[in-house]
């Protein structure tokens, strides 16, 4: 083992036993490391300080509206695919104060609110979670720069991990997101884990990157450990819970306005919102004011907001969309059709989390296939009509 100066585009084994090294170079480098943890009965993102703190030896069994835990018969560290978290509660946090605004005599001050002051490396991202971030980058950053989420965005150490196995609900090889991690990382994973042998194949994706790795033992990859990477990924590929068809997605649901697949949907949501929560890609949000009962200070603040809520987007007190149905198509046909309107790209990247975390089990891939039905369609899976 050695711990020699990487280059991008390197492949290097890492020894199970050597993983803590790289978590202390992620800390020693000045990272607040987030990644995956069990809490509340779920696989969620929190802070990583040791090892331990990782989903050894669990994964997830996931279907439309079911999640729970299993364990594993090994001691894989990344051995589940995703939960309800995704990595945009960090760069887009859930409720943030943007400003506070002071009285100064007839006049008043803004100041902005400072952006988080450590830097995250993100442990554990998948490929579906790493196209999600290209969305939300266009998002946020394109066109007029939204500043909180700049400021963090590029100070994130993208740590990416491949998915060595499928969830009951992903089709991430059908939005052509995964699983395999090619692009945008700046190191990529593979848990290689198999009768004696606990190894992690990692690829050097940028700069930052290899310099981590200097403080790391490791050793160069040959090419049948590069093969044997590439061959978990398909396996994963070939075993994927789901699939939708992304042939004409944007005309087919901007031109069915009417389509009655839309009340029958409609019958089973609750507007919860879970969907749009869970979502590696949904933006929506409202912004408040809470000033001082003094009226001498105020601050806005902005939150997460949902186009299932009620309240969103009311104009002169009436709904803008005050049926379920609408809610429901409006966010169907943005994120899967007028999305690429806006930015260029689909706003989906096939995660699944949407239909787990539905609580009635809407299986958003299920709507797609039924839109392409015309006419009356039959009840979805287990709903009588």
């Amino acid at each position: 083992m050695s711990m020699a100066a990487s280059t991008v585009g390197e492949r290097l084994l890492l020894d199970r036993a050597d993983f803590p090294a790289l978590l202390t170079a992620m800390r020693t480098a000045g990272y607040r490391v987030v990644g995956p943890t069990i809490r509340d009965g779920a696989i969620v993102y929190g802070d990583i300080r040791t090892e331990t703190d990782l989903p050894i030896g669990w994964t997830e069994r996931q279907d439309a509206g079911k999640y729970r835990l299993e364990r594993r018969t090994d001691a894989a560290l990344f051995g589940y695919v995703v939960g309800p978290h995704s990595w945009k509660k960090y760069l887009f946090p859930s409720h943030e104060r943007l400003w506070t605004a002071m009285r100064e005599g007839t006049t008043f001050t803004v100041v902005a609110e400072p952006p988080d002051p450590a830097p995250f490396a993100f442990l554990g991202m998948r490929a579906c979670e790493l196209a999600a971030l290209k969305i939300t980058d266009q998002v946020f950053m394109g066109g007029t720069p939204d500043p909180s989420y700049t400021a963090r965005r590029q100070r994130i150490l993208r740590v990416a991990v491949q998915c060595g196995q499928s969830g009951g609900t992903c089709f991430c090889v059908s939005m052509g997101s995964g699983p395999g991690v090619t692009s945008d990382y700046d190191l990529s994973l593979t848990e290689i884990l198999s009768e004696g042998r606990h190894e992690f194949l990692i690829v050097v994706g940028t700069e930052a990157g290899a310099a981590l790795l200097e403080r790391v033992p490791s050793r160069p990859a040959t090419a049948e450990d590069a093969a044997t990477a590439e061959s978990i990924v398909a396996r994963t590929a070939s075993s994927m819970g789901r699939s939708m068809d992304p042939t004409g997605l944007r005309d087919l649901l901007l031109s069915n306005p009417d389509h009655p697949r839309w009340e029958q949907v409609a019958r089973r949501c609750l507007s919860c919102t879970n969907c749009t929560m869970a979502c590696p890609t949904c933006f929506c949000h409202t912004t408040e004011e809470v000033p001082t009962l003094d009226a001498e200070q105020t601050e806005r603040w902005r939150r997460w907001d949902s186009c299932f809520n009620l309240e969103f987007t009311k104009l002169h007190a009436t709904s803008v969309r005050a049926s379920p149905s609408s809610r429901y198509r409006q966010w169907l046909t943005h994120k899967l059709g007028s999305w690429n309107d806006q930015f260029g790209t689909s706003g989906c990247v096939g995660c699944g989390r949407c239909i787990t975390w539905c609580p009635v089990a809407i299986d958003i891939t299920e709507e797609v296939a039924a839109l392409r039905v015309p006419g009356p369609t039959a009840a979805p899976r287990g709903v009588s009509r």
